[in-house]
Order: C-alpha cells, then structure tokens, then sequence
C-alpha cells in the first residue's frame, strides 16, 4: 500500500474553507451560517465564550459532522464527499481526543502509522520525528493511561502529527495543563506554525498573544469578529475587556 502522505494537496486557495455552515439540532442552531477562509501558512486563533460553536465548527471541518447547510472544506477537499482524501492532509486533535490506555505511546504510533498505510521505513522515520518533537522519549513503552495529563496531550499531538499534515485543527490544547505544560504546548504550536496551516480553539486569550496571526471569534453560533490581533486590539487594550464587548455587541438586537 502506498505512503499516504503522496496524496494531493491542493496548491492553490484556502487550506480550511468554511461556506455557510450550519448544524441544527431540531429547531437549535449549533451554528449558523459560519464562513470563513484560511490560506497556506495562517496559525488562526478560533476565540469564544464555551459553547459559542466553536468545537462544532471543527467537527464539520474535519468530517466528523456533516453540515445541515454549506460546505466545509480542507487542502480543496470538500470534506462531506471527500473526508478519507481530506483526513490524509489534516491532523486533527479534538479536546480530550481519545487514547487507547493499555497502549503505549509506541504501540499507538505503530498502530496508526500501520492504519495510515506507512510503510515500515517511513513509519518508523517518523515514529522517531514526533516523539522527539513531543519529547515522549521517557513515557514511550509506558502505558498511556498511567500518563499524566500533559503527556497524555503529548502523545495526543504526535499522533496528530504522526502522516505529516499541512492543515492542523486544534481543538482546546492546552485546556486543562498547569502553567508549565500550557508554555511547552505553546511553544511547540510556534514551531509547527513556521510551516503549517493551524486552526487553533481556545477561550483563553493569552493563547492568542502567544501564538495567533489571525483571530476568528465565535459567539451563539454565529462569526462575530475577524481580523487581526492589531485590529482587535483597536476595539481597547485589555483582551478581557474586548472579550466581554465583543460578546455584549453579538448579543444586542441591533447586532
């Protein structure tokens, strides 16, 4: 079987595309009517309150959810009638992705790398890359479910790493860390950002700050602000403070 990371992607538009998306639920709006385009290179902080939409707009972006309306699009790949061609240019990390706990992170990575149709020189070249780009080196033959939490996100991101995507879309990383492995996810988000298109999902705004070209921010299902941290910085100096507006303005019937 052939090594999957061959796979087209597209050259040219957007890397994540999103066209009228909506979910419903009966007669509630998830989200509605969400577009917005990212090209090649863009690390894009996905801001708002919890339950604003914002893992739902991932979910139909990665195909784990088909839209009740519009498109939903990755590397050109409309993920609703091309998921399997999309999923081989996206690495996707939900919050609290599932991990399989009698594993260990290297039988995991064996495990997806065999799944992925690597072959075994390739597989094992990059089993080698994502654990030192994660720094698994020490919990690799433990068993995941003895990890703490922050290694346990390790393992998580070099699984998500593990076929080489260009497009990542990552949903609360960092939610949950203490203090010190909040900075090492951030700081390897900064790496991986030389080279990646990223989608990044987050209520905190330091998150942004830290590693964000862009800012889409999310409110009651609905895209109420994007930009830059430059413009949205030109709405007050405080990001709290900004934050609370930009929520009060969605909210206000002449929004």
């Amino acid at each position: 079987m052939p090594d999957v990371q061959n796979a087209h992607v597209s050259a040219d538009g957007p890397m994540i595309e999103a066209r009228g998306l909506s979910k419903f639920y009966g007669d509630f709006a998830a989200v509605r009517d969400v577009s917005f385009s990212i090209n090649r290179g863009e690390v894009v902080a996905f801001l708002g309150p919890n339950g604003a939409g914002k893992s739902t707009v991932m979910k139909l972006l990665t195909g784990y959810l088909s839209p009740s309306e519009g498109r939903a699009k990755v590397a050109g790949y409309d993920m609703s009638q091309d998921r399997i061609a999309g999923s081989v240019c996206l690495g996707y990390l939900p919050e609290n992705g599932p991990l399989y706990p009698d594993m260990t992170p290297q039988s995991l990575l064996e495990f997806f790398a065999q799944a992925r149709g690597m072959s075994a020189s390739h597989a094992m070249r990059r089993i080698d890359e994502v654990v030192a780009l994660c720094s698994l080196k020490e919990v690799l033959r433990k068993p995941i479910g003895k990890l703490s939490k922050g290694y346990r996100q390790r393992v998580g991101m070099a699984h998500t790493l593990l076929h080489e995507p260009e497009v990542l879309i990552l949903d609360e990383p960092t939610a949950g860390l203490d203090p010190n492995q909040i900075a090492d996810v951030r700081e390897r988000l900064r790496h991986l950002g030389r080279d990646k298109t990223i989608l990044l999902s987050t209520h905190i705004l330091q998150e942004v700050e830290a590693v964000a070209s862009r800012i889409l921010f999310i409110h009651q299902g609905r895209i109420v602000f994007d930009g830059s941290l430059t413009e949205m910085r030109s709405k007050g100096s405080n990001l709290d403070v900004i934050f609370s507006e930009l929520t009060a303005e969605a909210e206000s019937p002449s929004a």
